[in-house]
């Protein structure tokens, strides 16, 4: 198996999943998102395949509980994508997207389940 994931490289989360990965030998290709920012086609098409920027975004961060309220209220599909573009660290992390195009998101047992 060879996926993709996405994060951020000093996540602790991250981190444990990337050991996790390699303990069960699956190759993986990892991306910063603080150093490749990914596309509105990127995170518009995780969005929907998660269920919603609802499950992608992370609203429990220091970086949403920093955002203005003008930015983070009404929030619809396409702000939230922007959104998530302009504030990376807002993506759930790790971002997982696997060779059939379905994409996970976070490190729980449901999703190490997986391998």
């Amino acid at each position: 198996m060879k996926i993709k994931a996405y994060g951020l490289k000093k996540c602790s989360t991250c981190q444990k999943a990337l050991e996790f990965l390699a303990e069960k030998k699956v190759g993986v290709e990892f991306s910063d998102y603080s150093v490749e920012k990914p596309t509105k086609e990127q995170v518009a098409r995780w969005s929907k395949s998660v269920g919603g920027w609802e499950k992608m975004i992370n609203r429990a961060g220091y970086t949403w509980r920093g955002l203005p309220a003008s930015e983070t209220e009404g929030l619809t599909e396409a702000k939230a994508v922007k959104l998530a573009m302009e504030h990376t660290s807002l993506i759930r992390r790790p971002l997982i997207e696997y060779e059939d195009g379905s994409v996970t998101v976070g490190f729980t047992t449901k999703v190490k389940e997986l391998f």
